[in-house]
């Protein structure tokens, strides 16, 4: 039935039952309150967020399995968030869920390691609207919290802000980028936001998602695949396990926004991933990807200018681009321009 047709039955209804309201049965009401509130909702799915984003399945289609397809294609030398990321998501995202608290990550990585283009693609797979959604929400270290003397200020900004998107939209996407350039105790009140039951008032949080990106530990990643390569394994055998332990302490203990907060003391944070350091066969692929989005047929001289001109690797080990992949879409730009 068209929504015009149930419309046209309901007015038909009401001119048939002449009577006061006040005349009508306790049991009337109720039907007509609630035949109301179907046809508002009615209203609304149909016409209203058939053109403006809603909290509801069009708005939010949740493609994991396009992030997963567009993850294989795109993201390189990062095994072990492929491994993680995605399974995390589907198991979250899933309809028979019966998850408890949000889903949380936190991403440790050396700069140009892909740590915002994964979160970046993960807004996309989520939301028609990708990361321009007005359910994600993106906080940029030194930008929002400048000043360590207003961490208080800063708390009670996370909190309202937090709880507001919440209420607005239980399946909101939190993303907290340069962590590290954060002051610490800027989480403390988060904490609170993303554990068990945390609302009184009967907000949902559990299907939400926070992802915090960080440049803590990068070197202490490079350090530890460079020894476990050293010895004999390859690089796409180790594992999170390797890295898991050694990203939880350094977060907790180095300067940033992470440092001694309770987010880690109440093991409120799921996944701890690392994105390893970059290779020069990683670096080739970032350019040879970089050529195809202007449309081209990668250029191998140029491949190698940029390669002996522009990057440069850790003196430690010899294996590692220190800028991984950051710097090169402007490097092709200009190169092809």
């Amino acid at each position: 039935m068209s929504f015009l047709s149930l419309l046209t039955l309901c007015l038909g209804l009401l001119v048939i039952q002449p009577r006061p309201l006040e005349s009508l049965e306790p049991i009337t009401i109720s039907a007509i309150g609630f035949g109301a509130l179907g046809i508002g909702a009615y209203f609304k799915e149909h016409t209203y967020c058939r053109f403006t984003e809603c909290c509801d399945d069009r708005s939010i289609p949740g493609n994991i399995n396009e992030l997963n397809a567009s993850l294989k294609r795109t993201l390189f030398g990062q095994h072990i968030v492929a491994q993680h990321v995605v399974p995390a998501l589907m198991a979250h995202f899933s309809k028979s869920s019966n998850s408890r608290k949000p889903l949380v990550f936190s991403f440790h990585g050396q700069p140009g390691t892909g740590k915002n283009f994964v979160a970046e693609q993960i807004a996309q797979a989520l939301y028609l609207e990708g990361s321009k959604s007005g359910y994600v929400a993106k906080y940029l270290g030194q930008a929002d919290f400048p000043q360590a003397e207003n961490v208080g200020l800063y708390k009670e900004r996370i909190n309202h802000e937090v709880r507001a998107h919440l209420r607005n939209c239980p399946r909101s996407l939190f993303i907290f980028d340069e962590v590290d350039k954060m002051p610490s105790g800027v989480f403390d009140t988060l904490a609170s936001l993303v554990d068990y039951n945390a609302f009184a008032d009967g907000t949902d949080n559990t299907k939400a998602i926070f992802i915090f990106l960080s440049n803590t530990a990068g070197s202490h990643i490079a350090d530890q695949l460079g020894n476990l390569m050293k010895y004999g394994t390859l690089r796409e055998d180790t594992r999170l396990s390797d890295f898991e332990s050694l990203l939880k302490k350094a977060a907790y203990n180095l300067d940033g926004g992470l440092k001694r907060t309770t987010l880690i003391e109440a093991h409120v944070i799921d996944h701890y991933i690392p994105f390893l350091p970059m290779e020069k066969v990683h670096v080739v692929q970032c350019l040879e990807a970089e050529f195809r989005r202007w449309h081209r047929q990668p250029d191998k001289q140029i491949i190698v200018d940029i390669l002996s001109s522009s990057i440069s690797y850790d003196r430690t080990h010899g294996l590692f681009a220190i800028s991984g992949c950051k710097t090169l879409e402007k490097k092709v730009a200009m190169a092809i321009n």
